[in-house]
């Protein structure tokens, strides 16, 4: 595919699909070009670096609803096989031309981003399923919809406890092994409902899967213990496992509270203004992108926008965990679900309320409590032959114990115990329930902690993986420091034409995400430029822009491309910026500018950088930066190495050179081009939920925005979740050796092993519960060296 794919539809007929693509593919980094063909019902991506084939196909369901939307007739539109829509696109095709490329081949439409020549040869193409394009309702975490759950359980083990006692009182008097009075057994037959009610759901669930679980094989043992008159066993043994369920759904509540809190007053409605002013009341989620809402003091802001008018501050602590108000501006982006604290403003809608970044946190925790870890998988891919296992080793133990030692089959007296009933022990005892808990309880709990505290693990796998960091690797720009760059000066050559580079380099830049664009596009708005527009974009990658205005070529980006070029001389004359300083430069016939850009070093980077170094971490800072503004970070930080003028794939050599002898690398970082170093290291961890898509679609871990601390405080949760885990693992293994070898032996009654194994799982269920109990990150960084050697 070449860098300018031809289009060959008559300037008149434009698809209206061009806009939408052109918008998805401007705000997701990793997504290059899409290839519709209607006539076989597909669709090819082209990616660069990893993004998820769900992700793709949610991104596709957006860009086509959107297209639906604006078109003008139920007609027009890909679903109906329609690509023309004549004047209303044709308006649209200037401006989407300058960034996009439009190939027709008979059925099949190719739209792709203006790139260099050798691009497409790192794509990667794939297909993705056509997409049904239905109504998106928009994701709202409700613990309480789940809320009574657990109390009906712990309800149902208290009758079941009430009904047992009932049931021991009126046989008191009746010996042992022999069928219990009317009454007495009908309380007995009511504390076996009551227990075994929630318990039996879920076999037959399973059943129906043609598999078993540890239910199914308490649910056994009870019905055994009534087989052979033990009836108070049996009620025993269901009270303690429905009440080990109760509180296992508590811990569950427990976690989903903890993350509902964040979003359960998420706003529902905004207020909309129309051409004329006119306010109207709407739902989020027929917000699209363009429309013009009305914020008031002490309203939550529905969807993420700019503002466009006002000035206000806002709240964004359930966002970012940062209690102090953040100033918002003209040009400023303003959060869903954050809070705006004292002035009225106007601000455009920059993205639906589906992929607000509320919403983008929610998925992405709502995707973490679904992957398991490591270390759960493995007991999960044995549990069900584990179960078929105890199964047999307890039927081949009744016979042992019947034929062997010839103890009765069924029958127990004063003197022995039946076969049976010690193989009914024996079961009980070697089920694995508290194994099954150990790891999924204290992963949702440290899952939870984290969301509420400003770290967001998508997956067990990533709390577990983080605990083993032994190098940190840092991206400067925006992680060490703030990424929040400001134009100092605008410098022309020859002096006097500063507001035409200002101009120009807004154009160029306004469609770019990385921190020095966000700074030019800022100031441009702030002076109110008006953006010119260019036939041609190209990127060059780690170097800059270059794009073409009437035949006239303006080149934005690093200084040393120019110094072969006929400004050589120019800049020969201009010494490089200070230490601190970030410069970028435009270049036209012309024409030569510079813009000077300072990003101030995060204050609480030093501490942050600190405690790693006295956890036992190494940190190395990998930027495109010059040597010299690397140099000066090294001596206002303490960092252990520092590595300069790296281009992205420099990122990712140099991850795997520090990983090489079986080094654990965490790479941290927030732009698109740290995406292929987050996807390289052992485990990505992504600066805030305003970070970009690429970066954040790679990472195993979320810090929430502008939290750099928040880093230890993930890894320390990590530290304490492995911990848990591991503690869990030894008392749910203890117990059940030591418990199934007192069956074998012979030892052991059927009440004190249903005891010893229920109370095993309590005790590891309340043991992950200690996980919710942690310190936030403000209060992790000075403890965190004493509490590792602890």
């Amino acid at each position: 595919m070449s860098a300018k794919m031809p289009d060959t539809t008559p300037a008149r007929q434009r698809p209206c699909l061009i806009h939408s693509v052109a918008a998805a593919l401007a705000r997701e980094a990793g997504l290059e070009a899409i290839s519709f063909d209607r006539a076989r019902k597909s669709i090819n991506v082209a990616t660069v670096g990893h993004v998820s084939d769900s992700t793709l196909s949610e991104q596709l369901a957006d860009t086509i609803e959107e297209a639906q939307s604006e078109s003008a007739s139920n007609e027009c539109g890909l679903l109906t096989g329609n690509f023309e829509c004549g004047k209303h696109c044709g308006s649209l095709a200037a401006k989407e031309r300058s960034s996009v490329t439009v190939k027709y081949d008979g059925d099949q439409i190719t739209i792709a981003r203006l790139t260099c020549p050798t691009a497409p040869n790192l794509w990667r193409w794939r297909r993705l399923p056509w997409p049904k394009v239905v109504q998106r309702d928009v994701e709202f975490i409700e613990a309480e919809e789940h809320a009574e759950d657990w109390r009906w359980q712990m309800v149902a083990a208290s009758l079941c406890a009430v009904f047992a006692i009932a049931g021991w009182w009126l046989t008191r008097a009746t010996p042992h092994g022999v069928l219990p009075p009317l009454p007495a057994l009908a309380c007995y037959a009511l504390a076996y409902l009551a227990g075994a009610w929630f318990a039996a759901e879920e076999v037959w669930e399973r059943l129906r899967q043609y598999t078993l679980d540890v239910h199914f094989l308490m649910l056994a043992v009870a019905a055994g213990s009534a087989l052979v008159n033990e009836w108070n066993e049996g009620a025993i043994l269901l009270f303690l496992f429905s009440f080990s369920g109760a509180l296992e759904h508590f811990a569950l509540f427990r976690t989903r509270r903890e993350i509902s809190s964040l979003f359960k007053n998420a706003p529902k409605t905004a207020t909309l203004l129309d051409a004329a002013g006119h306010e109207k009341e709407v739902p989020v989620a027929e917000l699209r992108r363009g429309m013009r809402l009305l914020v008031k003091p002490g309203a939550q802001f529905p969807v993420d926008a700019e503002v466009v008018k006002g000035a206000t501050a806002a709240d964004e602590s359930n966002l970012t965990g940062e209690a102090s108000p953040v100033e918002k501006a003209i040009g400023d982006t303003v959060l869903a679900g954050t809070i705006n604290l004292w002035g009225a403003i106007e601000a455009v809608v920059t993205k639906p309320v589906s992929q607000s970044a509320l919403q983008k946190i929610i998925r992405l925790i709502q995707d973490a409590q679904q992957q398991k870890a490591p270390a759960q998988r493995v007991i999960d891919r044995f549990s069900s032959a584990y179960a078929y296992g105890i199964l047999g080793l307890t039927i081949a133990m009744f016979f042992v114990w019947w034929l062997g030692f010839k103890l009765p089959p069924f029958t127990s007296t004063a003197e022995q115990e039946s076969a049976f009933y010690r193989a009914m022990t024996l079961l009980v005892v070697s089920s694995p329930c508290a194994l099954v808990l150990s790891i999924p309880s204290a992963v949702l709990a440290a899952i939870a902690w984290g969301a509420s505290h400003g770290v967001l693990f998508r997956g067990g796998a990533a709390v577990e993986k983080l605990a083993h960091a032994e190098i940190v690797a840092l991206d400067k720009t925006g992680t060490l420091t703030t990424g929040e760059l400001r134009v100092e000066q605008m410098q022309s050559f020859p002096p006097g034409r500063e507001q035409e580079v200002a101009q120009l380099a807004f154009s160029l830049e306004r469609l770019s995400t990385h921190p020095l664009a966000r700074a030019i596009t800022r100031h441009g708005k702030h002076l109110q430029l008006t953006p010119v527009e260019f036939e041609h974009f190209e990127s060059i990658a780690g170097q800059g822009l270059r794009a073409r205005r009437g035949g006239q070529e303006c080149y934005l980006g690093r200084r040393e491309p120019l110094e072969r070029g006929p400004h050589a001389a120019v800049l020969a004359k201009v010494p490089h910026t200070e230490a601190g300083f970030s410069e970028v430069w435009l270049s036209t016939d012309h024409l030569l500018g510079r813009v000077l850009l300072r990003d101030d070093i995060r204050p609480q980077a030093r501490t942050v950088l600190e405690n790693m170094r006295a956890a036992g971490l190494r940190t190395v800072v990998l930027t495109g930066d010059r040597r010299a503004t690397a140099e000066h970070l090294k001596s206002q930080l303490p960092v252990d190495d520092v590595r300069a003028e790296l281009h992205p794939e420099d990122k990712v050599a140099a991850i795997r050179k520090l990983s090489e002898g079986g080094q654990h690398v965490v790479m941290v970082g927030d732009g698109v081009n740290d995406a292929p170093s987050l996807a390289a290291a052992h485990v990505g961890v992504a600066m805030g939920a305003r970070g970009s898509d690429a970066a954040l679609e790679q990472a195993e871990v979320v810090l929430m925005h502008d939290r750099l601390e928040n880093f230890l405080a993930a890894f320390h949760l990590s530290q304490r979740a492995r911990r848990i885990i591991r503690q869990n693992q030894f008392i749910s293994l203890g117990t059940v050796v030591m418990l199934v070898g007192f069956a074998l032996a012979g030892g052991i009654p059927l009440t004190v092993g249903v005891v010893g194994h229920e109370g095993s799982t309590v005790i590891v269920v309340m043991n992950s519960l200690r996980l919710l109990l942690g310190r936030s990150s403000a209060a992790v960084a000075p403890a965190l060296v004493k509490e590792s050697a602890t």
